[in-house]
């Protein structure tokens, strides 16, 4: 049985008599087809009730799921011919960031992105997918080679945010970060910026300044996670559901804030239920808007960025 969310566990006894039902059919000693048939109705009848209408705090269990795709999946469905490259040329090879050079459809292009594991092992060798400062200066190293080389960047984002450690803080995490800010709103090809998973606070943003910045879904971006407010505000993640709506975080919300550009359909119930039918969405969305920019000349792409992130939050007195 696939791995259900809380807010899924009443489908939990219907999916067991399905599959029962169909390792029953599947021996051939009793024909049941038809109970398999209205199982799977009854599942999907129930499915669509529980995803007409989620709270922000079920999208951040959804943007979470352990079976989701993470960031290689993307890369290795959506491109040919990917070259992985590594380090910052200045202390050593962040495994929590990844990037390199890909062909979509003879486009050639920049692609990076947080990586998380899904072993312990594996989470433990990606640092649960939260870079350090090498991270992100490995990025910024990749970002001015296509630029160099005239490549459209594609940074795809999922993150619980940059690592928090105090050799992470030792080694200038916040200058890090900073500097990628600064260098995207200024470098001279396409950025499309797509958060995959989780979008939480400067470690998202470090790899989030572009001319699109696109949402799947059924994923979050914001300053903190909902957890963290939670106990920052009222000293208990006991709140984190009612901080999820408060932070308007979800992808319709930011989009309605002018804070992205654009959101991406999820098949129904999320990425993990359908991975390839997300690649293929993915990748038609990145071709359709790396074709879009591409027809902008350098001065008025980085105008256009400028602007758009200039006009955030800005505000004017009323009498």
């Amino acid at each position: 049985m696939a791995t259900l969310l809380d807010f899924e566990k009443p489908l939990e006894e219907l999916i067991e008599q399905l599959e029962k039902a169909q390792e029953t059919h599947s021996k051939g000693q009793v024909d049941m087809s038809d109970t398999v048939a209205q199982l799977a109705k009854k599942i999907n009848n129930e499915k669509k009730e529980l995803y007409k209408d989620l709270s922000g705090w079920q999208r951040v269990q959804i943007s979470r799921h352990p079976e989701r795709p993470y960031t290689l999946d993307y890369i290795n469905a959506i491109s040919k011919n990917f070259v992985e490259l590594h380090g910052d040329r200045n202390f050593g090879d962040d495994k929590a960031m990844v990037g390199g050079l890909a062909t979509i459809d003879n486009i050639n292009v920049m692609i990076i992105g947080q990586q998380k594991g899904r072993t312990t092992k594996e989470r433990q060798y990606r640092n649960f997918g939260m870079p350090n400062p090498e991270g992100y200066r490995k990025a910024l190293r990749l970002m001015q080679m296509a630029e160099k080389f005239d490549l459209p960047v594609v940074c795809l984002i999922d993150t619980p945010g940059a690592f928090p450690g105090l050799e992470a803080e030792e080694r200038g995490q916040g200058e890090a970060i900073a500097k990628n800010l600064m260098v995207m709103a200024t470098l001279k090809v396409p950025i499309i910026c797509v958060v995959i998973g989780e979008g939480a606070s400067g470690g998202a943003l470090g790899i989030g300044v572009g001319d699109r910045v696109l949402m799947l879904e059924n994923t979050w971006y914001s300053v903190i996670s909902p957890e963290s407010c939670s106990s920052i505000l009222w000293r208990s993640w006991d709140y984190k559901e009612k901080a999820a709506d408060v932070l308007s975080l979800t992808s319709d919300k930011m989009l309605a804030n002018k804070l992205i550009d654009g959101i991406i359909p999820e098949p129904f119930g999320g990425a993990h239920n359908d991975p390839e039918a997300m690649f293929k969405t993915l990748k038609t969305e990145l071709k359709k808007n790396i074709k879009e920019l591409s027809e902008l000349s350098c001065k008025k792409l980085v105008n256009s960025r400028i602007r758009k992130f200039s006009n955030m939050g800005s505000y004017s007195d009323t009498k």
